[in-house]
C-alpha cells in the first residue's frame, strides 16, 4: 500500500488534541500496511478541525503466541501510558477502540517519519540521536519489550525518535530482545533514575486493565533493577537476546 497522503506534511498535533481525535475522530481505513505479521491498517481520522492519520491493530487480526494471551493490542496501549507516566514522550499516542471496522484494537497516532532512517543508520551517520537511543533503551528494559528491530525507532519529520510496535512486551518472564547494546555497561541519566524510582512508587492505575497482577508486578521488579544498577546491562546471553530480522 502506498501512502500519498497530504496528512504527511502536517506538523505534529500536540498529545491532548491527538488523544481527542483518536478517541472521537470519525474514521476511513484507508488499507493494509505490509510487512506487518498482524493485520494492521492506515486509518484517517477526523473531528472538528483536526485530521491526521493512525495505525489500527484490531485484536481480531492478531496471531496467535504461544508465550503471550490474545489482546497483545493492550500491549501497545500499556506502552504509550509508560512512557507518559515516565514523562519520556517515546510512543505516539495510543488509545484503544471499540467502534472501528474489525472490532476492538490500538489506535496510535501516525507519524510522518523519514522512513529511509532506523536505529542502524542513523547510529553510523551521527551520535546527534545517541540519548534519545539511550532513553528507548532504559524504556525498553522497562517494559520487557521482546522485538525492539532497528525499524521500530522512527525519525519523526520533527527530529524525535519515536518507538513503535510494543504489542510483544510486559511478559512477566524476562524476555528482552533488542539491538540496542551499544550503550552497555554506561550509567544512565541521573533524571531518568528520579523517573524510574517515581514509577517504581505508583504504576498508572490503566495499567490495572491492560497487564496482569504478574505483569505489573514483574515490571515494578524491573524498573527497581534497572534504576539500583544505574547503568545498562550488556548482552550475557551468546545472542540470544537480539530480535530477527534485525531491521
Amino acid at each position: 500500500m502506498t501512502n500519498n497522503s497530504p496528512f504527511l506534511d502536517r506538523p505534529p498535533i500536540p498529545n491532548r488534541e491527538a488523544l481527542l481525535l483518536l478517541a472521537e475522530g470519525s474514521a476511513e481505513l484507508v488499507g493494509r500496511m505490509p510487512y506487518s505479521s498482524n493485520a494492521t491498517f492506515l486509518v484517517n481520522l477526523s473531528h472538528d478541525e483536526h485530521v491526521a492519520q493512525a495505525i489500527y491493530k484490531p485484536a481480531a487480526g492478531e496471531s496467535p503466541l504461544w508465550d503471550f494471551p490474545d489482546g497483545l493490542y493492550r500491549r501497545e496501549v500499556a506502552a504509550y501510558i509508560t512512557s507518559e507516566a515516565l514523562g519520556w514522550d517515546l510512543v505516539p499516542p495510543t488509545i484503544a477502540r471499540h467502534d472501528l471496522a474489525h472490532g476492538v484494537g490500538s489506535l496510535q497516532l501516525f507519524v510522518p517519519s523519514i522512513y529511509e532512517e532506523h536505529y542502524f543508520s542513523l547510529r553510523e551517520a551521527t551520535t546527534v540521536y545517541d540519548q534519545q537511543f539511550r532513553q528507548i533503551c532504559a524504556f525498553d528494559l522497562v517494559i520487557n519489550n521482546t522485538d525492539r528491530k532497528s525499524g521500530h525507532c522512527l525519525l519523526g519529520t520533527d527530529e524525535q525518535i519515536w518507538a513503535i510496535d510494543h504489542g510483544v512486551a510486559f511478559h512477566q518472564e524476562f524476555k528482552l530482545r533488542t539491538v540496542i547494546w551499544d550503550f552497555a555497561g554506561e550509567p544512565l541519566d541521573e533524571a531518568w533514575l528520579e523517573d524510574l524510582w517515581r514509577l517504581h512508587g505508583e504504576l498508572p492505575g490503566e495499567l490495572d486493565e491492560l497487564l496482569s497482577p504478574f505483569e505489573r508486578a514483574a515490571m515494578t521488579s524491573r524498573i527497581a533493577a534497572l534504576a539500583t544498577a544505574g547503568r545498562f546491562p550488556a548482552d550475557d546471553s551468546g545472542g540470544r537476546r537480539w530480535p530477527w530480522p534485525l531491521v
